[in-house]
C-alpha cells in the first residue's frame, strides 16, 4: 500500500511540469489505456467542454505526448488559471481552477463619453459582462479608454482599473477615470507658402486656435482626422490653381510639458504653376468621340485644376457605364514642360467589358422591408449596367430619410466576367419622433406642443403623424398618414383629419374664433424623377365663432353667406426639388405650386400659390438664396371670396421687421383681415458664423425683404410695397431649426405695425 501511494504522487503531473518535463524519462508516464476521466473543479464551465478539448477518449491509449496536448488545449480556451493531470492506476482526473468571470462593468469620472459608448467600446475588445476576466484584458481596456480619451483631446486623461472579488467567482470591474482639461490648438504654422499667405490657408481649416465660439465648435481641439480632412483642403486649394507638383511634405504636432497646448507645423513645398496646353484622347471611346469630347471639362490656356481633371475623367466612366462598360478605365496622363510651364493632358480610356447585372442584394435594413428599398431602384436584375440608372437609385433610396448612409457596392461574380452583382448597402437611423413641450415666440407668445410621427411604420415605408398644438392664436389636431406607393406605379396617397382653431393675428385682443374642421385625401402622381403632380379632394365646415372685436369683414361675410359654411375643395399641386439639402440647402432650386377650388357647398372659390425658391453658392462659405412667394384668389359664381381663405404677410416667412400677419387691408376696427393677393421676394446672403468656423448648422444672414397683400378690388402696385432690411441668426437646434432675425423698415406707410426683433422655432426660410 505504501509503494502505491509512493507511485500516485510520483505519476501526479501539474500543468508546469507537465508542459516542462513531460519528455524527460524521471516523470514519464507508462502509457495506458484509460478505463475513466474525472473531472474536478468546476463551477460554471460544463463538463462536455472540457471533454471536447481532450485529445483522447476513454479506450483510447494515453501518453505524455497526449497529456502536454490536453493541457495546452484547456489552457487555450482562456477559461482556466490552472490545470493540472492525475493518474490513478488507468483512471485520469482532469483539475482545473476557473477564471473569475465578469459581473460587472462600471465608470467613474466620465463626463466626455456616456456609459453606453465607454461600454461598447470595451466589448470591442472582449470585455463585458460574463466573459472570462483576464488581467491582460483590463489592460488592453484601460488602453482603449485612453486612445478615446486622445480622439476628443483629452491626452492627460489617467485611468485606474478597479478589480471587486464578489460570490461565486466572479468580479466587478470599475475604471475610475480623472479626465483633465482638453488639450487645445494654440498655434497652427504652415511653412514654405509663398504664393496664397498664411491666413488665406489657415482659413481653409477647420481646426483653428480657438475663439469665443469654440465651446460650441470644438474646432481648437485637435484631431488627427480633422488634421488629414485639412491637409487634404489644402492640397486641393492648390491643386485647383495650377499647383501640379504641389506636396505636404511633413506634419508635425508638438504638445506642451503640460499636455494642455498643442502646436502644428505643415510643411509644404508649393512647385510652380502650371497651365494647360492641350488635351487629346487615346483609346477605345466606342466611336463616340465627339460624345466624350464634350464632356471634357479641362480647358486649355487655363491653370491647370485638378478638380476638372477629376470631374472629366468621372464624366468619361459614368458616360461608359451608361452602355454597361461597369469596369471601364479612364486615367488623364500629364505631360510636363516643366520649362515652360505647361502640362498636356492624353485622356486614355479602356471600356473593358460590358457587364450586366445579376442580382441586387439589400444589406443593412434590420427593420425596413426589402421591397421599401428595391421599390426605388430603377436599374433592373438581368439588365445591362447602367450607371445613371444605378446613380439614380441611390439618391431615390436616400431620399426616403430612413437611412443615415445609402451606398452602392459592384461586385464581381466569380467565373462569369461579364456579370455583376449590385450590393446596397444601408444604415439605419430612428425614423419615429415623440415630442411634448413648450415654445415661445414673438408672434405666438407660448404655444404647447405633442406630436407624435413614425416615417417608416414597422419597416414599410408609410408615414403616420398626429401633431396637436396650443398656441394664442392657432389651436389644431391633425391626424395624418401617406402611403408613398399606394399603386405599385408609385402613386402616394395622404389622408388628413384635422380641427382647427384660428385667429388672424392682431393685438387688439377679442375672444372670437374660426372653426375648420374636415378631411381630405390627395394623391401624387410621379410624371418624371422628379416631378410630382398632386389631385386631391375634401370635404370642410368651417365656423365664424363671435366674440369680442370680431372684425367688421367677417360679419359681413356671415351674412352673406352665413356663420357656418360646408365645402368641397379640390386641390391640384406640382412640386420640383433639387436642393442638396432640404434643411440647410447651399445649391439646388425648389418650386412648388398648390390650388384649391371649391366646386360644391356653401363657398364657391379658387385659390393658387406659387412659391420659387433658388440657392447659389458663391463659394465654401457663402450662400445667396431667393425666395419668391405669389398668391391670389377669387370667389365664384357671384360669391365673395372665403374670408378664411386671405393671404397673410409680415413677419418672419414673409416680409421681417412687421408685426406677424399686419400688412395689407385692414378692417375698420384696424383688424388686419389678409387680402386676396399676395407677393413676396426675399434676398439673403448667409455666411458661417464668427467663431463656428465652416459649421452650416450655425449661420448668420443678412436679408432684404419686399411684399404685401392687397384686398380683391387692389391691383399689385410696387409702390405700396413694403422694403425691409437687417440680419439674422439661423440654428439647427436640438429642439428645431431656429431664426433670429433683426430688420429695419426701409419703405413702412402709417398704420403699419412695427416688430424690429423677432424670432421663432420652425421656420423654413
Amino acid at each position: 500500500m505504501k509503494q502505491h501511494i509512493t507511485r500516485f504522487r510520483l505519476r501526479s503531473v501539474s500543468a508546469v511540469a507537465a508542459l516542462l518535463f513531460a519528455a524527460h524519462t524521471a516523470w514519464a508516464v507508462d502509457p495506458f489505456t484509460v478505463r475513466d476521466i474525472r473531472v474536478e473543479g468546476l463551477q460554471r464551465v460544463e463538463p462536455g467542454t472540457i471533454f471536447a478539448s481532450l485529445p483522447f477518449r476513454i479506450g483510447d491509449t494515453y501518453n505524455d505526448e497526449k497529456g502536454s496536448g490536453a493541457i495546452r488545449s484547456l489552457f487555450a480556451l482562456g477559461l482556466f488559471k490552472d490545470v493540472r493531470l492525475e493518474v490513478s492506476g488507468d483512471v485520469l482526473t482532469v483539475i482545473v481552477e476557473e477564471r473569475p468571470t465578469v459581473a460587472d462593468v462600471d465608470f467613474a469620472g466620465t463626463k466626455e463619453f456616456d456609459k453606453d459608448t465607454l461600454k461598447k467600446a470595451m466589448r470591442d475588445v472582449g470585455l463585458t459582462e460574463g466573459r472570462p476576466f483576464d488581467k491582460a484584458l483590463a489592460d488592453r481596456a484601460e488602453q482603449e479608454l485612453k486612445r478615446q480619451y486622445i480622439n476628443r483631446s483629452l491626452y492627460g486623461a489617467e485611468v485606474v482599473t478597479t478589480v471587486t472579488p464578489i460570490e461565486r467567482n466572479r468580479v466587478n470591474l470599475t475604471f475610475t477615470v480623472s479626465e483633465g482639461e482638453p488639450a487645445k490648438i494654440k498655434d497652427i504654422r504652415i511653412v514654405g507658402n509663398s504664393a496664397f499667405s498664411e491666413s488665406t490657408l489657415k482659413g481653409l481649416f477647420d481646426l483653428d486656435t480657438g475663439g469665443w465660439l469654440s465651446w460650441y465648435t470644438k474646432s481648437d481641439r485637435y484631431s488627427r482626422a480633422k488634421l488629414n480632412a485639412d491637409l487634404e483642403t489644402l492640397r486641393s486649394y492648390y491643386l485647383a490653381r495650377g499647383y501640379l507638383e504641389f506636396r505636404v511634405d511633413s506634419t508635425q504636432v508638438a504638445i506642451s510639458p503640460n499636455k494642455q497646448d498643442i502646436t502644428i507645423t505643415v510643411n509644404v513645398t508649393e512647385g510652380q504653376r502650371y497651365v494647360v496646353s492641350g488635351v487629346k484622347l487615346e483609346g477605345n471611346y466606342l466611336g463616340r468621340d465627339d460624345e466624350f469630347k464634350s464632356l471634357v471639362k479641362i480647358r486649355p490656356g487655363e491653370p491647370y485644376n485638378a478638380d476638372q481633371v477629376a470631374e472629366t475623367t468621372k464624366a468619361f466612366t459614368d458616360y461608359f457605364s451608361n452602355f454597361g462598360f461597369a469596369f471601364a478605365r479612364v486615367e488623364a496622363v500629364p505631360e510636363v514642360d516643366r520649362a515652360n510651364n505647361r502640362v498636356a493632358f492624353v485622356l486614355q480610356a479602356d471600356p473593358a467589358r460590358r457587364a450586366y447585372v445579376r442580382r441586387i442584394m439589400v444589406s443593412g435594413n434590420n427593420r425596413t422591408r426589402d421591397e421599401v428599398i428595391r421599390r426605388e431602384f430603377r436599374q433592373f436584375e438581368s439588365s445591362w449596367y447602367d450607371g445613371d440608372k444605378i446613380k439614380l437609385s441611390r439618391d431615390r433610396v436616400d431620399r426616403l430619410g430612413y437611412f443615415s448612409e445609402v451606398n452602392i457596392d459592384t461586385q464581381d461574380v466569380p467565373g462569369s466576367p461579364d456579370q455583376v452583382d449590385l450590393v446596397i448597402n444601408v444604415t439605419e437611423k430612428p425614423t419615429g419622433s415623440l415630442q411634448v413641450g413648450a415654445g415661445f415666440s414673438s408672434a405666438e407668445k407660448i404655444a404647447l406642443t405633442f406630436g407624435i410621427k413614425q416615417e417608416n411604420v414597422f419597416g414599410s415605408g408609410n408615414y403616420l403623424g398626429l401633431d396637436i398644438n396650443t398656441s394664442k392664436y392657432n389651436r389644431a389636431i391633425v391626424l395624418s398618414t401617406t402611403n408613398p406607393y399606394f399603386t405599385q406605379d408609385g402613386i402616394s396617397r395622404t389622408i388628413d383629419v384635422y380641427h382647427r382653431s384660428t385667429r388672424p393675428y392682431q393685438d387688439q385682443g377679442g375672444d372670437y374664433r374660426l372653426l375648420t374642421s374636415g378631411a381630405s385625401m390627395r394623391f401624387g402622381v410621379p410624371f418624371s424623377e422628379t416631378d410630382t403632380v398632386f389631385f386631391g379632394a375634401g370635404g370642410e365646415r368651417t365656423e365664424i365663432k363671435p366674440g369680442t372685436n370680431i372684425p367688421g369683414a367677417y360679419l359681413k361675410y356671415a351674412e352673406q353667406v352665413g356663420y357656418v359654411t360646408y365645402s368641397l375643395p379640390l386641390t391640384i399641386g406640382w412640386s420640383r426639388d433639387s436642393r442638396d439639402s432640404a434643411l440647410v440647402p447651399n445649391r439646388g432650386r425648389y418650386q412648388r405650386f398648390n390650388s384649391e377650388l371649391g366646386v360644391a357647398g356653401d363657398a364657391r372659390y379658387v385659390r393658387g400659390n406659387y412659391q420659387f425658391q433658388q440657392y447659389v453658392p458663391l463659394n465654401k462659405k457663402f450662400t445667396l438664396s431667393f425666395n419668391t412667394e405669389l398668391g391670389a384668389g377669387k370667389g365664384l359664381g357671384g360669391r365673395p371670396f372665403p374670408i378664411f381663405k386671405n393671404f397673410y404677410s409680415g413677419g418672419l416667412g414673409s416680409v421681417r421687421g412687421f408685426d406677424q400677419g399686419t400688412l395689407g387691408p385692414r378692417d375698420v376696427t384696424g383688424s388686419s383681415i389678409g387680402g386676396t393677393k399676395k407677393f413676396t421676394l426675399n434676398t439673403e446672403l448667409t455666411a458661417p458664423f464668427p467663431g463656428a468656423g465652416n459649421d452650416r448648422t450655425l449661420r448668420l444672414f443678412a436679408f432684404v425683404d419686399v411684399g404685401n397683400v392687397f384686398g380683391e378690388n387692389q391691383p399689385i402696385r410696387a409702390g405700396e410695397m413694403r422694403v425691409s432690411t437687417g440680419v439674422g441668426l439661423s440654428w439647427i437646434s436640438p429642439v428645431g431649426p431656429l431664426r433670429l432675425a433683426f430688420a429695419q423698415p426701409v419703405r413702412k406707410f402709417a398704420g403699419d405695425r412695427i416688430q424690429k426683433l423677432q424670432f421663432q422655432i420652425g421656420t423654413s426660410f
